[in-house]
């Protein structure tokens, strides 16, 4: 019985602590804009040879959306806000090699977009990134043997969990 009642107490403190300003500490007050409550994300283009990355990231995005802000994705002609964006870059980026024979072991890709969220109600760009990239490991080597589509997915969810990320309001 007493477990439970320090815990709840402690909770409580916990709470009690918090500020509704996240400015001002702690919060618990959502730090995505409140005042959005609809965004589109029509597909992202692509302006690279890498087909299909275009489809996988505006899926990524949206799930991403969906998981940890409080808005909804809708269509474009039905939203206040618009993310668009542009993939215009893929590197693979050597990380370590087999020091016997000098082969590539473990390989980054590197995916860099560029962005743009704009309130369709003002027109006003909200936020706007050139040259975002996120890279992420793959190892093509054996045993492990991988697929360069490993490190493209393990990309494109990195760069969808940093784009929605930057959404954020400013604090």
């Amino acid at each position: 019985m007493i477990p439970w009642l320090l815990v709840s107490l402690t909770t409580g403190l916990s709470l009690a602590s918090c500020a509704s300003d996240p400015t001002k500490g702690y919060s618990t007050k959502s730090t995505y804009d409140e005042s959005v409550r609809s965004v589109a994300v029509p597909m992202f283009d692509n302006g690279t040879f890498s087909v299909g990355l275009e489809a996988s990231l505006t899926e990524a995005i949206i799930k991403e959306l969906r998981l940890v802000t409080p808005w909804i994705v809708t269509s474009p002609g039905n939203s206040e806000t618009t993310l668009s964006g542009t993939i215009t870059r893929t590197d693979l980026v050597s990380y370590s090699r087999e020091s016997q024979t000098g082969l590539v072991q473990e390989v980054g890709v590197r995916l860099t977009v560029n962005f743009e969220w704009v309130d369709n109600r003002t027109g006003k760009t909200l936020v706007a990134r050139r040259n975002f990239a996120a890279t992420e490991p793959f190892v093509p080597s054996r045993p492990s043997g991988e697929r360069l589509s490993v490190g493209e997915q393990a990309a494109i969810q990195e760069l969808a969990r940093d784009i929605v990320s930057e959404l954020r309001s400013n604090w």
